[in-house]
């Protein structure tokens, strides 16, 4: 059905596409119905076939993207269009457009600032059993790393205010990108909502663009790399601890063998021992400076975050006025 705040709000779709001529067409129309007054934007990334036209043909308007990888189309994306509201689908149907009213409704009425359609059984239509083996992984590190707040990081499925998109650093490349936004909300604790929805398979014909291994590696690294720059206490605290641990296995016999003989044959390994040591040290005087510095930082990206116009026309909740005169 047509979403009534259409009326109200500029509501801008946005479909980053790699290769899917056989799908984008009628996802551009399924949206069209869906959101009537929507802008349908189709972000084509170096595509070899008729994606571009075939988008095009449906009604969208088709943007070129030459750096490749989906990190690289979201950040041109959320540069490029201005919006109220911002809904982000894959081009492969295997996201409903139908459910897109619902997504944008729980972004109005839960007063979020981003609401992450989570995939109802994707463990059993990821395609591949490592693809599901994955999904659970990750999600379980990132509740034991950044918190509780999502239980599927990977959707592609989400509708964001204009706040929480123009806030947004994006600076991963490629499929990481997901990963990014949901650490960017939980590390500011922005107020984000989550639907489950079905999720579809693809095609007949059609191939996931995504990569078992090395797009999982290339995840791994993302989650390392937020952590140092959100938590750098605890990534530096764990990398002290590896050396302490390395440290003291190898010291212990040689200090104990000097207690007993009060000779030192194994100078070198008494030499690493102590180096060991020292980086521990090191490590822990790094943590608890960056700690400082991320804090910092992640007080000026409140305050950005909070001069950014929220997209809604109330401009937030406002207490009703008194009339001072009336009330005497």
């Amino acid at each position: 059905m047509p979403l009534s705040v259409e009326d109200d709000f500029a509501i801008a779709v946005l479909l980053p596409c790699h290769n899917e001529e056989q799908t984008i067409g009628d996802v551009v129309k399924r949206f069209r119905d869906a959101l009537p007054g929507a802008a349908l934007y189709v972000y084509d990334n170096n595509s070899s076939d008729l994606t571009a036209l075939k988008a095009r043909a449906a009604g969208a308007t088709v943007v070129r993207e030459s750096r490749q990888g989906k990190g690289n189309v979201v950040r041109r994306m959320f540069a490029d269009i201005e919006a109220d509201i911002y809904l982000m689908a894959d081009g492969d149907g295997t996201y409903a457009p139908e459910d897109a009213p619902l997504l944008i409704n729980t972004l109005m009425t839960e007063r979020a600032d981003m609401v992450v359609g989570t995939r109802r059984g994707v463990t059993d239509n990821a395609g591949r059993a490592g693809h599901a083996a994955g999904n659970r992984i990750f999600n379980g590190l990132y509740k034991r790393l950044f918190g509780r707040d999502f239980t599927d990081i990977f959707s592609g499925y989400r509708a964001f205010t204009r706040r929480f998109v123009k806030s947004f650093p994006a600076v991963s490349g490629g499929f990481e990108i997901e990963t990014e936004m949901s650490v960017h909300a939980s590390q500011l604790k922005l107020p984000v909502s989550e639907i489950a929805l079905d999720y579809g398979r693809r095609p007949e014909g059609s191939t996931s663009k995504l990569s078992t291994c090395r797009d999982g590696a290339k995840i791994l690294l993302m989650f390392a790399l937020l952590m140092k720059e959100t938590q750098p206490l605890r990534f530096f605290g764990t990398v002290a601890a590896l050396f302490l641990i390395a440290s003291t296995v190898l010291g212990v016999p040689v200090l104990i063998e000097f207690l007993e003989t009060g000779l030192v044959p194994r100078i070198p390994t008494w030499v690493l021992s102590v180096g060991l040591l020292l980086l521990s040290m090191l490590m822990v005087v790094t943590g608890l400076v960056l700690d400082s510095v991320s804090r910092g930082r992640a007080e000026q990206k409140r305050i950005f975050y909070l001069s950014m116009p929220s997209g809604r026309r109330d401009n937030g909740i406002r207490p009703p006025r008194i009339d001072h005169h009336k009330a005497a």
